[in-house]
This record gives C-alpha cells, structure tokens and sequence, in this order.
C-alpha cells in the first residue's frame, strides 16, 4: 500500500507551494487507494505558534485534502529521536559539536579552507576525553553525523527518485550535518528520517529543494536499519520573478485567498499552475 505524508511546521500559514506539495501527497496515495498522513513539524517551539495548527487543518480540509488516520506532532515524539540519537553515539558515528556559526563561518573563510558551505569536521578531531570533559563542564553542544564513518559501515547506497531516477548517495553533499541541535536536542534530518519510519511511509514526496537533505537521510535510514522510500522530488511553485515562494508571501497565503473570496478550485489552480 502506497502510503505518502504532508508534513509543514505551524510556524506559520499555509501558501501555494504548501498547497501544491500537499496535493502532489494527497492524489499519489489516493491515485492507488493509500493512505495520506498529516504531520504537523513542531519540534522548534520557539517559533511555532497555537493557531497555526488549527489554520493547516482548516485550509486542508476547505481544499477537499483530508488526511487518513490521527495526526502526528514531533513534539511528542522526542523519546524516540533520543533513541536513535543514542543508537548512532554508541556506534561511533555521532559526536559533540562545540563550534558557534562565528566558528564554523571562520574555519570556512581561512586559507585553504573549503568553499563549500558544510561543517569542516573541526569538532570531529576531539579526544573523547575531551568532549567528555566540555560536556561534563556544561558547555553547549549540538551532536552531528559522522558520514565519513557511516559510508565506511553502509558502503555504496543510492535512492530511487520517481522524478529523477536513480541517485547515487554523495556524504559529501551535506557533510556531517547536524543530528541535534544545541537548543532542542533534535534536528530535521534525524526527525524526519525516524518520523518516516515510525509512519511506514512508502513515497517521500516533497519540493526539490530538498533533493540533497535525501543524501544524509538515505545514510541514516541504511545505518538504523529502516525501510528505504520512494522519493518524488517535484518542482516549486514560484512567483511572478521565478522566486519560490515562502511564509513571509503572506499575500500567497491561502487564508488570505480565502478571504478574498476564491472558491476551493480556484485556489487548487492557481497551486497546480503558479
């Protein structure tokens, strides 16, 4: 059974581009009698906001996208990123990361430092005595992924995009990217790859600005022995100036569509075409 998800964070309301990824979601699981999920990404309470639960919900339903089952909130799911986090640390293949951005900025732009914008493994060269020692005094750390170490386990891995085809996975892509963040304990790629499993989700549909995040998740999925997905990778929804759109169009949004007076079909057209 097809199973597909739409999972946006409540920091704000939905616009078109949310719109089309939930559609895109929606019509594959329903194209072949599966099941649609509703995820609501609410790890960073920081930034989300009450009434942007009960917004995504409505603009959902009044869009005719009903999702199968109860909704799922990563903010009651920490217990089980705390386990993967735990599975990975006792493999060897997370470490303590100490570096502030002003740190990682600097390394970036010294001589004979990479171009590249990801993490240049400064933390990675600690003693563990060392680390033990700085968290045991209290200093703030984030915990990322080894993917050096991790390839070396896994081997070769590739994903299978419905859109792009066959992808090879590339560790250098994302570097050793951030499993659990300073303030929340927990980051994107590690959630969503734990989220996904935990759903039994079958195709990972999603906007293609997140074709290189696969990469790291695919390590991920391989290393704690998770299903592999099917990806679909769709185009973004842009303006006028071919910019994609984000929370801050407010005027895209669709709660404001709405208060314009735009029927349920207008609003899907102008996702579907935009």
């Amino acid at each position: 059974m097809t199973v597909t998800r739409f999972a946006p964070s409540p920091t704000g309301d939905l616009h078109l581009g949310h719109i089309y990824a939930a559609k895109v979601a929606h019509d594959l699981a329903r194209e072949s009698g599966g099941r649609f999920l509703l995820r609501q990404e609410d790890i960073d309470a920081g930034r989300v906001k009450p009434e942007f639960y009960r917004h995504i919900e409505e603009d959902l339903e009044w869009l005719g996208l009903r999702w199968d089952g109860e909704i799922l909130l990563q903010s009651g799911r920490r217990e089980a990123y705390e386990d993967a986090l735990e599975t990975l640390k006792t493999m060897g293949l997370a470490y303590p990361c100490f570096c502030t951005r002003k740190d990682i900025q600097a390394a970036l732009s010294a001589p004979h430092g990479s171009d590249a914008a990801i993490y240049p493994g400064t933390c990675r060269a600690l003693s563990k005595q060392e680390a033990h020692d700085r968290i045991a005094a209290g200093e703030a750390h984030a915990w990322r992924f080894d993917a050096g170490k991790a390839a070396e386990i896994h081997g070769e891995l590739s994903f299978h995009d419905l859109r792009f085809g066959k992808i090879r996975v590339d560790t250098s892509v994302n570097g050793d990217a951030v499993l659990a963040r300073k303030d929340i304990g927990v980051a994107y790629h590690l959630a969503v790859v734990v989220d996904d499993e935990f759903q039994e989700i079958t195709h990972v549909t999603r906007g293609e600005d997140l074709l290189e995040a696969t990469h790291i998740q695919r390590q991920l999925q391989s290393i704690l022995g998770y299903r592999e997905p099917f990806y679909l990778h769709h185009a973004l929804v842009r303006d006028e100036h071919g910019k994609r759109l984000a929370k801050r169009d407010a005027a895209r949004s669709i709660r404001s569509l709405r208060e314009q007076g735009c029927s349920p079909q207008e609003v899907s057209i102008k996702a579907s075409a935009t």
